[in-house]
């Protein structure tokens, strides 16, 4: 952590490697999609299975929040007059998280409102994540940390990790969670627009115009996944997907 933001951007042959691999990772995503020739409903969790989702989801949370007041409090004693850096992209993600609850539920409140609010919950939930899980991924080992930074960067990643990966599991609590051809080519240009950023900034900290731009879409892009996640399907696709199998 510094005033020049959370992370150190790539630079050099770091910055082209990462975006090949972003690059690719889009086009495998796309193939995939393209082979999708219809909607995909995950299995819900039993009840018990849900429950033990959800409490480890609760769990980890808690442990990620004593984590971060541990790494803050280590970066503060290690440093005192160290300035924080600002998050210019908050207004945008909690104003796209309205956006997002409000689609999900007006799309699916045919389902009654246990249906439509649930899945607006866990949407709005997963959101977020559908674009933080890979850009941690990306920026962990760019992270400032306090010495010893390898603890600390472990400390604070692998609870966020659990976070990330059980808040993307609740998407299917929900029945009207569907992956569909366009969640799949959505979710590629989120990659696509993370490319760009690492090829020409080298996922540099949103200060200057062009990478706040870059944060915003690909997080915006991020939250459009998890609402084309709960678009309805046709009627007799929706009974096909729904039969038992």
């Amino acid at each position: 952590m510094s005033e020049h933001g959370s992370w150190r951007p790539y630079v050099g042959g770091g910055s082209i490697a990462l975006a090949i691999l972003l690059v690719v990772a889009a086009l495998l995503v796309v193939a995939a999609a393209l082979r999708l020739r219809k909607p995909v409903a995950p299995k819900g969790p039993g009840k018990f299975v849900g429950v033990a989702i959800v409490i480890a989801w609760a769990l980890a949370v808690v442990m990620f929040l004593v984590a971060l007041v541990a790494f803050v409090l280590a970066v503060v004693q290690q440093d005192p007059h160290v300035v924080g850096p600002t998050d210019p992209i908050a207004p945008f993600t909690a104003i796209s998280a309205v956006i997002s609850f409000s689609a999900i539920w007006y799309l699916n409140r045919d389902a009654g409102f246990r249906i439509s609010a649930g899945s607006a919950i866990v949407g709005t939930i997963a959101a977020p994540m559908i674009f933080e899980l890979p850009f941690d991924l990306i920026v962990m080992s760019r992270t400032y940390a306090p010495s010893p930074a390898l603890l600390f960067i472990l400390l604070f990643f692998l609870p966020l990790f659990i976070v990330e990966i059980l808040s993307i599991a609740m998407l299917t609590f929900s029945p009207r969670m569907r992956v569909s051809r366009q969640s799949l080519l959505i979710f590629a240009g989120m990659l696509l627009i993370f490319a760009v950023w690492a090829l020409f900034f080298g996922m540099a900290y949103p200060y200057e115009p062009i990478p706040i731009v870059l944060n915003v879409a690909s997080k915006i892009v991020a939250f459009a996944v998890a609402v084309s996640l709960f678009v309805p399907q046709p009627i007799a696709l929706r009974a096909v997907l729904d039969a038992p199998q």
